[in-house]
């Protein structure tokens, strides 16, 4: 009798099992002449050497379908031990998938204009108001980046600024104080990566996030670095941080320019990268609008509203 191990690697093993098993069991129906058993992300396999082969075979086959789209259907399997087709490439336009298998892509011609950007420029501004998809498209792009192995790691990055709350006064120790001001990273995060491969990647420094001020003296290699809420960098903190780019790196810098919370003495640090950098070769500027938010359609209401109350008072003034 042969015995065998397979290590799933790169996915969630429960997307593969299935819901209570339910993908495991089906395997163990299609192939009576094994016996399978799995714990974390391991299977271990005894029988016939040559059910074995075909075994091992598909079992690739639907880590793979994993990997790309995050999602694994009992018809899946069926074509997949069938020797069938299923859809092995991703269609045109999809950066990624969600844990739930939801295509993102682009929705906006704003954004196609960011991730084309990304593609052709080794350096990318992402400008516009909330709500436009600027954070989210841009973590997607580093996920796929991750999946595809064109980067070793990502690194997620924001300015710890007071959007009148005091840092000091947080509970907890400095994690917790600094973790409020990252959650919109996390919550990108975990729409696309499985909570399990998530925390793993995290543990192995695969995927880190951290406060501005943690960037000052490292070279980032193999990455793809993004830069979150630049708005409320000062000019010596963005040119810190678009400095430290090293050898095989991509990096996307975003911010709104009309959510500034820094003090009204202090220049914003955005403002002034992309008046300097504006014309300089190999970054890319991208420019998203009111016309560009994919949030509920009250968000587009109120920033219009608030963009003509703001133009109002400097017309006043």
């Amino acid at each position: 009798m042969t015995e065998k191990h397979i290590v799933l690697e790169d996915i969630d093993p429960v997307v593969f099992y299935g819901v209570g098993n339910s993908h495991l069991q089906m395997l163990k129906a299609l192939f009576p002449k094994l016996r399978i058993m799995a714990r974390d992300n391991v299977l271990r396999i005894l029988g016939d050497e040559e059910q074995m082969a075909a075994f091992e075979e598909a079992a690739e086959r639907m880590r793979m379908h994993v990997v790309r789209f995050n999602a694994l259907k009992e018809e899946d399997i069926i074509d997949i031990v069938g020797g069938k087709r299923t859809r092995d490439e991703v269609p045109d336009g999809v950066i990624c998938y969600t844990t739930g298998g939801r295509p993102i892509r682009a929705r906006s011609e704003n954004q196609q204009r960011l991730v084309d950007a990304y593609n052709a420029n080794d350096m990318v501004f992402a400008v516009g108001p909330a709500g436009t998809g600027k954070t989210y498209l841009s973590i997607a792009l580093a996920v796929r980046a991750l999946k595809e192995k064109t980067a070793k790691k990502i690194i997620l990055s924001r300015p710890a600024v007071e959007a009148g709350e005091k840092l000091g006064f947080l509970p907890g120790d400095m994690k917790d104080k600094i973790d409020p001001y990252l959650q919109p990273l996390y919550d990108a995060l975990e729409d696309m990566l499985p909570q399990v491969k998530l925390q793993d990647m995290m543990e192995k420094h695969q995927i880190q996030i951290a406060p501005l001020a943690f960037m000052r003296g490292r070279t980032l290699s193999d990455a793809v670095v993004i830069l979150d809420e630049a708005q409320n960098t000062t000019p010596a903190q963005i040119r810190m941080f678009l400095t430290r780019m090293g050898w095989n790196t991509k990096m996307i810098i975003t911010g709104d320019t009309s959510q500034i919370d820094l003090p009204h003495s202090q220049r914003s640090g955005l403002i002034e990268a992309l008046h300097i950098l504006n014309n300089v070769e190999g970054i890319g500027v991208v420019n998203l609008t009111q016309s560009d938010i994919v949030r509920h359609k009250l968000v587009t209401r109120i920033v219009n509203a608030y963009e003509a109350y703001d133009n109002e008072r400097i017309n006043k003034d």
